[in-house]
């Protein structure tokens, strides 16, 4: 009887479509429905923060430059990838990337875990002329970014455009954003405490090596040395997920 059933089904395009939509249907609102009932899919991942101004300035860059092009920022979950960059990426770790830069496309290597692993000399180095220290990259040169004074007087709409998508920058965030930039290139500057209270576990300091003034290479080496920094991964036992 079965088999007859099935014979039937197949000799009858129309019944067949029926039936092939009423399977998918099932099976998506199986899927979908109790997505309805969750108020976020993302597990929490203690020490994830919302970027810093000069760190945000300097992810707008690395996009408007298109760096993401050539360089992935996702650890994927294979012993390979795990030996050589560090733990495999968490969706929590991009919670607040508008858009986020997960991808598999690699001219070079992936930057999810690069903060800390380079000075702060190397990276602009590698960023003015990148064969001085990885002679066999391809990459283009980046030098203009050190001469280029970053333009960050509208960076409070920037945190604020990034609030109503939901990312936490509070008003105190917004208020103090111009501040925060300048404080964080600068030790000695008076909205240092403010900009501690503000964003935990941040890097304070000239990133260029040129005190006297803030640019682009300021905001983009702030933004790749705290890539894979916030979280702390020796809370996370990455063998298990091979066993």
């Amino acid at each position: 009887m079965a088999k007859f059933s099935h014979k039937i089904i197949e000799k009858n395009a129309t019944l067949m479509l029926v039936l092939s939509l009423l399977v998918v249907s099932i099976g998506g609102i199986v899927e979908i429905a109790p997505l309805f009932y969750l108020q976020n899919t993302i597990e929490k991942v203690q020490g994830m923060r919302p970027y810093t101004p000069l760190e945000l300035a300097g992810r707008n860059i690395y996009i408007r430059e298109g760096c993401y092009t050539c360089h992935s920022q996702m650890v994927r979950p294979f012993r390979d990838e795990v030996e050589r960059y560090g733990h495999y990426s968490l969706a929590a770790e991009s919670m607040y990337d508008h858009p986020f830069q997960w991808g598999s496309k690699r001219t070079g290597p992936d930057l999810a875990r690069v903060g800390g692993r380079y000075s702060d000399e190397w990276h602009v180095q590698h960023l003015i002329k990148p064969q001085s220290v990885v002679p066999e990259s391809i990459m283009p040169p980046y030098g203009f970014l050190a001469s280029t004074e970053l333009d960050y007087e509208d960076i409070a709409a920037h945190l604020k455009a990034n609030a109503a998508i939901g990312v936490p920058y509070d008003d105190g965030m917004i208020e103090n954003a111009i501040m925060d930039v300048e404080a964080q290139v600068n030790p000695d500057h008076e909205g240092v405490e403010g900009l501690e209270a503000r964003y935990v576990n941040i890097s304070i300091r000239d990133f260029d090596g040129q005190p006297d003034k803030i640019t682009e290479m300021d905001a983009l080496v702030a933004y790749l040395q705290m890539l894979g920094t916030l979280v702390d991964f020796s809370a996370y036992e990455a063998e298990k997920f091979y066993r």
